[in-house]
C-alpha cells in the first residue's frame, strides 16, 4: 500500500534557495552601481521567479519557493528589517572550511519588535499570485535563534539575555501571524545556530553560559515563538552546518541536541543534513517521538552536481527507518543550492536534475 502525505512537509521537498542565474547577478551588480533602478532590478527578479516556479512544478514538486531570488543572504535580509537591528560590514566574515565569507552581518541597535512593513511580506504576496494555486508555496525565514550568534546582542540595550529572548519571541510571534495573514501556510525556520550547539568543537562553555543552558534557551525561544501559531500553519525547522559556495562551517552529529531539541521542539518537521559523515549516524533520530514531527532526510547533497546512486539513497532511508517509522520520513537535498547569492559550485542543470531525482526516489519509496 502506498503511503501518501497530504500536508507539508512533502515526501519530496527542498530547503528553498536556488542558484541565481547570470542575468540576476548582472542586474544586482548594475543596481549597486546605480545604473538601474530598484524597480528594474525587481522586474528581473520577478521574471526569473516566474521561470523557476514553472520549473519546480514541471519536475513534479508539490511545493515551490521563490529560490530566495530577492535576497542576498538566507538570513541577513530578513533580520536587518526587524525593528531594533541593522545590517553592517564587520571586520571579518564568517569563517568556513578554507574560506572567509563576504563581510556582512546584523547587530542589535535598539528594542526589538516585528516590522509590519517587512519587505518579505510583500515578496510572499507577489509569489503567491505567481503560483496561483498550482502548488503549495513555502516561505523560508531564519530561525529566531540566529539572533543568539556571537556579537549580535547589544548589552547596552539588553544587559539581560532573558529580556533579549522575550523580545525576540514576541517579534517572531508577530512575524508568524503577519505571514499567516499574508497567506503563508507552510513556513520554514532556517537554523544554523542550533546545529552549532551540537558541534563538539565549538567551545560554548567558554562564555557566560554552558552549552546545556544555551540548548535549553534555544528550545524555549522556538517553542515560545510558536506558542500562538495558527493550527493550520505548518512550521518546520531546517538545521544547517553552514552552506557557502559548497563549503561548510562545522561538523558534529545531532546527539548533543537530540534529547532536547529533536524531542521537544514543537514543529511539524525537521529538515536534517545527512549528506556526508559530518552529520554522524541516524541514532539521534530515536529522540523524535513516534508519530511526532516528520523527518526530512537531507541525504542528497546540494554542494556538488554529481547525482547520487538511487540504491544507496534508498538504503540510507531504510537505515533511518530503524529509528523513525518510514511514514514519518521524507526526502530532500541537505540544504539549499544558494544560501547566499554566491551559490554552490554546480550548474543550474545539475540543480534541477538533483530535485527531479528527489521526486523520482520519493515516488518509488512512498508511491
Amino acid at each position: 500500500m502506498s503511503i501518501t502525505l497530504t500536508k507539508a512537509p512533502f515526501r519530496a521537498d527542498h530547503v528553498g534557495s536556488l542558484l541565481r542565474p547570470d542575468n540576476l547577478h548582472k542586474a544586482r551588480k548594475e543596481f549597486k552601481e546605480g545604473t538601474i533602478t530598484a524597480e528594474q532590478l525587481r522586474e528581473v527578479e520577478t521574471k526569473e521567479i516566474k521561470r523557476i516556479v514553472d520549473k519546480q512544478i514541471e519536475i513534479g514538486l508539490e511545493l515551490v519557493t521563490d529560490g530566495e531570488f530577492r535576497r542576498t543572504w538566507f538570513h541577513l535580509d530578513f533580520l536587518e528589517h526587524l525593528n531594533g537591528f541593522e545590517g553592517y560590514v564587520p571586520e571579518q566574515g564568517y569563517l568556513f572550511e578554507g574560506v572567509e565569507t563576504e563581510k556582512y552581518n546584523v547587530r542589535n541597535t535598539g528594542k526589538i519588535s516585528f516590522n509590519l512593513d517587512h519587505p518579505h511580506l510583500k515578496d510572499f504576496v507577489e509569489l503567491n499570485e505567481i503560483v496561483d494555486g498550482r502548488a503549495v508555496v513555502k516561505q523560508t525565514i531564519p530561525s529566531p535563534n540566529q539572533l543568539f550568534n556571537v556579537g549580535i546582542q547589544n548589552e547596552a540595550v539588553y544587559s539581560d539575555i532573558e529580556e533579549y529572548a522575550n523580545d525576540i519571541i514576541k517579534a517572531y510571534q508577530d512575524a508568524i501571524q503577519a505571514f499567516y495573514n499574508a497567506g503563508v501556510r507552510y513556513l520554514q525556520l532556517d537554523d544554523v545556530y542550533i546545529a552549532g550547539l551540537s558541534a563538539p568543537d565549538i567551545p560554548f562553555n567558554d562564555g557566560k553560559y554552558t552549552r546545556e543552558q544555551l540548548i535549553d534557551l534555544a528550545l524555549r525561544v522556538i517553542n515560545g515563538s510558536l506558542e500562538n501559531k495558527p493550527e493550520d500553519l505548518i512550521v518546520t525547522t531546517h538545521l544547517c552546518r553552514g552552506n557557502y559556495q559548497s563549503t561548510w562551517a562545522f561538523e558534529g552529529s545531532y546527539s548533543l541536541i537530540g534529547p532536547t531539541l529533536l524531542a521537544k521542539e514543537k514543529v511539524d518537521g525537521f529538515f536534517l543534513e545527512y549528506d556526508d559523515e559530518r552529520s554522524g549516524d541516524f541514532k539521534p533520530l530515536d529522540s523524535i517521538p513516534n508519530g511526532g514531527a516528520q523527518v526530512v532526510l537531507g541525504v542528497v547533497t546540494s554542494k556538488n552536481g554529481e547525482l547520487e546512486d538511487k540504491e544507496v539513497i534508498k538504503a540510507r532511508i531504510k537505515e533511518a527507518s530503524q529509528y523513525v517509522p518510514l511514514e514519518q520520513l521524507c526526502l530532500s537535498p541537505q540544504c539549499g543550492f544558494a544560501s547566499t547569492h554566491h551559490g554552490n559550485k554546480l550548474t543550474e542543470e545539475q540543480q534541477w536534475a538533483k530535485l527531479k531525482f528527489v521526486v523520482d526516489v520519493a515516488k518509488e519509496i512512498w508511491g
